[in-house]
């Protein structure tokens, strides 16, 4: 997936920073939130190789998640070597990470967290 050179949100400037040390697996956790609820919805991954990918861009590719979302937030994973995590690895990270959001939503403040328009979140023990 490529990544854009414009560094228009909180977004572009991330993955434009993080992609400077090479390709990438992504994890990614779609969440609701609702004060004082964070829901987690959806999680999927993707590989990041290139650098022409803008928020815009995973705005359109997380609609195809059929959810409506206040929040993504993203957790760079690399292989032992560097680069890309074979798929496999990568989904058994996400179920790691999934059952790690089960017993503390904090954990989103580790990844990078967004709202709908691309800028950074955080989120706070109610």
């Amino acid at each position: 997936m490529p990544i854009s050179r414009g560094l228009g949100t909180d977004f572009d400037r991330w993955l434009g920073k993080l992609f400077r040390k090479g390709p990438f697996t992504a994890l990614i956790v779609l969440v609701r939130i609702n004060e004082p609820k964070v829901e987690p919805l959806r999680s999927t991954f993707v590989h990041v190789v290139g650098d022409e990918m803008d928020w815009g861009d995973i705005v359109m590719m997380l609609r195809s998640a059929g959810v409506s979302w206040d929040g993504a937030a993203f957790f760079p994973t690399r292989a032992d070597a560097g680069g890309l995590v074979p798929d496999e690895l990568a989904r058994m990270r996400l179920r790691e990470l999934e059952v790690a959001l089960r017993e503390d939503r904090l954990i989103l403040n580790e990844g990078a967290f967004f709202d709908v328009w691309g800028r950074n979140l955080e989120i706070h023990e109610a």
